[in-house]
């Protein structure tokens, strides 16, 4: 290829990465559902997208790589004291039950519908063993399922990328090496503890380097997110080196260790490492997806959706069923853990660098490896993206669409306010850091966050689970501030904080964007000083007027969404509304 194809090809898959992820936004689509489809598209018009040109025959080798990244993200996100009891019982079934069944599923029927040889369906069959956060987390994103259900999906979806990953390189080196299948050796089995046993290890480096830069050269946000992104190519590469696909693991292990290993300080913000994994999943799709054919596609079309009928009604809801057997699972939980098992860029990424060489090795059948995993990850993302709402709504397992405030704060106007939402009938949470404060919520009888609940919030993969809305509204107006900025991406819904006073001499509060409650007739010391005066919190339906010498904080919306006055807008209560009142003093 010539400089010029070089750069128009750059620019084609970026473009078509970005635009594709955009749109899907806009469309209110996961974006999987488009970037398959316009990376098998453009690879079909054009050539200078095609990784074999563009990269060469060292794309495999990037690709693992990027995954790596991928899969350090996604660690950052799995917090070890959610993976406790049933949760940890059900998800270590589905990796197991999962693997199994649908490695001999697959390799059982690969012959029968595609002609291969055994060891090729072998080859198939434990690349499709693995699902993963990159398809997974924006299903769920989409869906909304309850945090049970998320929770166990996630972790399924994490760990089963390196570990599928380990095993497709166990299966391709018997298979390459040996021409045949023999998983039940010892020998094979004990390639696999040693492969593990190199990822970890790199896992531990990949700890120590972070422990060294995070902690002891307390490096600040932007040297710290690049110091997490050399050392995850530094461990991942080298395990590489040391043996084939372990860097997986050493870059799961790493992401582990770093969230839930305490005083390693991470960046409170990354918004880098953020964007660069959404540009990493998007180039990847579109290169890997452009790589298949028409040509190759078309022969084993009718097969592939055999295959994919067999996984998403058989294999599956079987898999699920027996993770489940013997739990407090409900009958809709375990069916929607049924229903949920896209494949991912993992299964992509390994059929891509194992097609390749067993092509140039003569192995027969092998060049139908890349397509057949194609067509499955294009059927099963498409299929669970346009059914899993629905299908999570007719299961009954889809979070409720109330909105779960958490207060934070312990004054007395704070409390009253959490006492008239409670009464207007939303679930309401509250958090506060003095122990006089947290008395007098417990004795207003409101839930009480556990104590550590805003520091957790800070890592910058934890979530506020359960927790739709967040209002900071304790009377330092700087620790409103910094919290509505260091926490608004860690909570599925929106973040408030009220008014400082005007005129503040805060370090932070004046200066700071978020959305700021009732406007400026109502900032924290007025609110505090009215309430003191004797004014309390009314609800009143919407169909009523509005009192006289009365502010509408609030509109409880029909559904029980929460609906809150802000500085930059007014609320006008509908007639099925409830409004939310402050009295006269």
């Amino acid at each position: 290829m010539t400089g010029e194809d070089i750069l128009l090809g750059i620019a084609l898959t970026v473009a078509l990465a970005t635009g594709s992820q955009i749109l899907a936004n806009k469309l209110h689509v996961p974006a999987l559902i488009l970037l398959l489809p316009v990376g098998f598209t453009a690879g079909a018009l054009t050539d200078v997208i095609h990784p074999g040109r563009l990269v060469g025959p060292d794309f495999p080798s990037l690709v693992s790589l990027s995954v790596a990244v991928i899969l350090y993200d996604a660690g950052l996100g799995l917090n070890l004291r959610n993976l406790t009891g049933e949760t940890r019982k059900i998800v270590g079934r589905l990796l197991v039950i999962g693997i199994v069944v649908t490695f001999f599923a697959v390799a059982g029927m690969g012959p029968a519908l595609f002609g291969i040889p055994l060891r090729v369906a072998a080859m198939i069959g434990i690349i499709l063993v693995v699902s993963g956060p990159t398809v997974v987390g924006p299903l769920l994103e989409y869906v909304r399922p309850t945090e049970n259900v998320r929770r166990i999906l996630i972790w399924e979806g994490t760990l089963t990328d390196p570990i599928g990953g380990i095993l497709g390189a166990v299966v391709f080196h018997a298979v390459a090496t040996s021409h045949q299948i023999d998983i039940g050796r010892g020998y094979q089995i004990g390639q696999f503890l040693i492969s593990m046993g190199v990822g970890i290890a790199g896992g531990a480096v990949g700890t120590a380097l972070l422990w060294l830069t995070l902690r002891k050269l307390r490096l600040g946000e932007m040297l710290g997110t690049l110091a997490q992104l050399a050392t995850v190519i530094l461990v991942s590469a080298g395990c590489d080196i040391a043996r084939d696909d372990t860097g997986l693991i050493a870059a799961i292990v790493t992401g582990l260790a770093v969230t839930n290993l305490p005083g390693l300080d991470m960046p409170a913000r990354r918004p880098f490492f953020g964007t660069l994994v959404q540009l990493i999943i998007g180039l990847l799709f579109i290169s890997i997806s452009s790589a298949v054919t028409p040509a190759s596609v078309v022969p084993v079309l009718i097969p592939s959706l055999v295959l994919i009928v067999i996984l998403v009604f058989v294999v599956r809801p079987l898999v699920a069923f027996c993770a489940s057997w013997g739990t407090t699972l409900t009958g809709g939980e375990w069916r929607f853990l049924g229903w949920m098992a896209p494949r991912g860029i993992v299964a992509a990424s390994t059929a891509s660098a194992f097609a390749a060489t067993l092509v140039q090795k003569g192995l027969p059948g092998a060049a139908k490896i890349l397509p057949i995993t194609f067509l499955v990850i294009v059927g099963t993302v498409l299929l669970y993206a346009l059914t899993a709402a629905p299908v999570a709504r007719k299961l009954g397992v889809v979070r409720t669409s109330r909105t779960r405030p958490l207060l934070v704060g312990g004054e007395p106007w704070v409390i009253g306010l959490g006492e008239a939402l409670e009464s207007a009938g939303l679930d309401v949470l509250m958090w506060a850091g003095l122990d006089e404060e947290r008395d007098r919520i417990t004795s207003a009888g409101i839930e009480l966050a556990h104590g550590e609940m805003l520091a957790t919030a800070t890592n910058p993969r934890a979530r506020l689970e359960g927790v739709s809305a967040v209002l900071l509204l304790t009377d330092d107006d700087d620790f409103n501030a910094l919290a509505s900025v260091v926490i608004k991406d860690n909570v599925q819904g929106p973040v408030y904080r009220v008014g400082p006073p005007l005129q503040s001499h805060g370090v932070v509060a004046p200066y700071t964007g978020g959305d700021i409650l009732f406007g400026r007739p109502l900032v924290r010391h007025l609110l505090a000083e009215r309430y003191g005066r004797g004014a309390r919190f009314l609800l009143q339906p919407g169909s009523v007027p509005i009192p006289p010498d009365h502010d509408v904080l609030f509109v409880i919306r029909s559904n029980g969404q929460l609906d809150p006055v802000t500085e930059a807008r007014a609320i006008t209560p509908m007639p099925d509304d409830t409004a939310v009142l402050l009295g006269p003093a």
